[in-house]
């Protein structure tokens, strides 16, 4: 990516919320993976005109330029499904925010039609791109798992925009895979008060070698957001996160992986298996909603 770049791809940003608005300036100032791409203007339902001297397009227009070749979907993860399959049907890259959907089968007919049109479809994870996960990775390579447990507090998110709790937290089910392998589900609980705006989904899961996880997402107004991990090895435990530094740029991070796809730089294993990782994510988080509907 060093080099001078023959072509720059025209692009799009989906949505102006925090991820959009950080996009947004990614894309605006000078970095190598910038260099290959010419920001065309936003898609919005707010009538904003312009956002710092970025024009506003309709979705229409998105759709049907010819300099628009790639879409970053930063809306609401509820509008991924309809977006994604929007830009791909125009023969438009497609880089979106995590999830990709909210249902495994969707992803899986998105990934099929992206291939159909020889198109690049991204799902940012920008979460793996954190200095805490490369903590983690170098912590429990190589050692056997006898138990462990992660917490995520936070404030609510609304269902109807970011979906059911096992989607709307999929990058700490993407940690646990991604540090232990794939997994199975055991049992899943969701108790809620509505009223009280609160909800705590705990999960229990199983590695291949049936050390059991067990991962909770605890949501209420003035929890602050925050992880809590225990790991047990055989040969030591590791109890909560030290402070390893401040995660910087990890968005621009993931612009670079994406530009290196549009530009061929990925093997087809290294594809693959990104692509079995994130299906496998998607039908656990699926098969979690399931087992919590069907206890309520």
């Amino acid at each position: 990516m060093n080099a001078e770049p023959e072509r720059k791809f025209g692009v799009v940003v989906v949505g102006i919320g925090r991820a959009g608005s950080v996009r947004i300036r990614d894309l605006r100032n000078p970095h190598a993976s910038s260099a290959y791409l010419n920001l065309i203007g936003f898609v919005s339902r707010r009538e904003l005109g312009s956002t710092d001297g970025v024009p506003q397009i309709s979705l229409e227009d998105a759709l049907s330029s010819r300099e628009v070749e790639v879409a970053y979907i930063c809306s609401e993860s509820s509008s991924h499904e309809d977006y994604i399959r929007q830009f791909l049907n125009a023969g438009k890259h497609v880089l979106v925010e995590y999830p990709m959907t909210l249902s495994w089968a969707a992803a899986k007919e998105l990934w099929a039609l992206a291939e159909q049109k020889g198109k690049v479809l991204h799902e940012e994870h920008v979460e793996l791109l954190m200095e805490e996960f490369a903590f983690l990775k170098k912590e429990v390579v190589g050692k056997d798992l006898l138990k462990g447990s992660l917490l995520f507090t936070a404030s609510p998110l609304e269902e109807e925009r970011f979906g059911f709790p096992a989607f709307s937290g999929i990058s700490r089910l993407t940690w646990l895979v991604s540090l232990f392998g794939e997994l199975s589900l055991v049992s899943a609980t969701l108790e809620e008060r509505k009223e009280d705006q609160y909800m705590k989904m705990t999960v229990c899961l199983e590695t291949e070698n049936k050390s059991p996880l067990t991962w909770t997402e605890e949501k209420a107004p003035g929890l602050k957001r925050n992880r809590h991990l225990s790991f047990h090895f055989k040969s030591g435990s590791l109890e909560n996160m030290p402070n390893v530094g401040v995660n910087k740029n990890i968005f621009l991070k993931d612009q670079n992986i994406f530009v290196q796809k549009l530009l061929g730089q990925f093997s087809g294993e290294e594809l693959a298996a990104e692509k079995k990782r994130i299906l496998h994510c998607l039908w656990l988080a699926g098969e979690i909603q399931k087992h919590c509907r069907l206890k309520k």
